[in-house]
């Protein structure tokens, strides 16, 4: 078990919240920044991003979302509904102690926190989104030749059953291997120890049909609810961007500007989809410049 980062202690605590427990990360003291971690990833992947927040004086929580490493694995679609997701935001900042929080999210962890911030804006202070799109704007273009066929297409394929499973599985898990050695700009953002990390939260019993039944359920929301989802947001919020992205194209990184009506962007041209790895000095200065304004 790590125990710390760049010479940070770090706490493992299991937060049973009900429905599910999470297995998250803790560290630090003052106020709370929680970090949501996207597809295929755990808490591991805020790994450069925890030291640098303590360090400029913040409380770290970084959770295995529900389904992923060692937290609850629930069974069925169903139980990976966004509203799920984000009542487990939700929990965790009340079990937690807190009533408002700093949030940022990569990856699906993104989409979890742009959705939370429109529906409890009154429990953040502020919102950090790390290359995901607004969830309007990724609808706009997933049906489209450049993003769902040439980027996207996992997002179609994730759709089958146990297919996909089978897929990211085969050759010890060889696709998530290859996707986090090649796709970053910076090679050393992912050492072999790391990637073997990754691996091995991805084959914990039930965490493959977890992870991709967050793509299941999001393609099963219904359209009123999806409407009622989608409310302006007008807190502060900042998007980092990695613009060699292969999975989400640079048209994606302006937000509407009527349901985000206060956003700062940064684009960062040499870093990958995982860009809070691939570029971890210039995200960790960006974080801890705009938490602190």
């Amino acid at each position: 078990m790590i125990t710390s980062l760049d010479g940070i202690p770090i706490e493992h605590r299991d937060i049973n919240l009900g429905e599910v427990t999470l297995h998250t990360v803790l560290a630090g003291e003052g106020p709370l920044v929680i970090l949501l971690h996207g597809y295929p990833e755990f808490w591991y992947s805020w790994r450069y991003q925890i030291p640098a927040l303590v360090r400029a004086g913040y409380r770290v929580a970084a959770p295995d979302m529900r389904g992923y490493n060692t937290s609850s694995k629930p069974t069925g679609i169903e139980a990976y509904h966004p509203r799920k997701l984000i009542g487990d935001i939700e929990k965790l900042i009340t079990a937690l102690g807190e009533e408002k929080v700093y949030l940022a999210g990569h990856d699906w962890g993104a989409n979890v926190a742009w959705l939370f911030a429109m529906s409890h804006p009154y429990r953040l202070h502020k919102l950090i989104i790390c290359n995901v799109p607004h969830p309007v704007t990724f609808a706009k273009h997933l049906y489209t030749i450049q993003q769902g066929l040439k980027r996207s297409w996992y997002v179609f394929f994730f759709q089958l059953p146990w297919l996909p499973e089978r897929f990211v599985s085969a050759n010890d898990f060889k696709s998530i291997r290859s996707m986090l050695k090649w796709d970053p700009v910076n090679k050393s953002a992912f050492t072999p120890e790391d990637i073997d990390l990754y691996v091995e939260a991805a084959r914990q019993p039930g965490a493959m049909t977890a992870a991709i039944n967050y793509y299941r359920a999001i393609f099963r929301v219904a359209k009123e609810d999806r409407r009622e989802m989608i409310q302006p947001i007008h807190l502060p919020v900042l998007m980092l961007w990695g613009l060699t992205d292969r999975y989400l194209g640079p048209e994606l990184v302006d937000p509407p500007p009527k349901l985000v009506t206060n956003v700062q962007i940064v684009r960062i041209p040499d870093a990958s989809h995982w860009v809070q790895c691939d570029a971890a000095t210039k995200v960790n200065e960006e974080m801890v410049r705009f938490l602190g304004e």
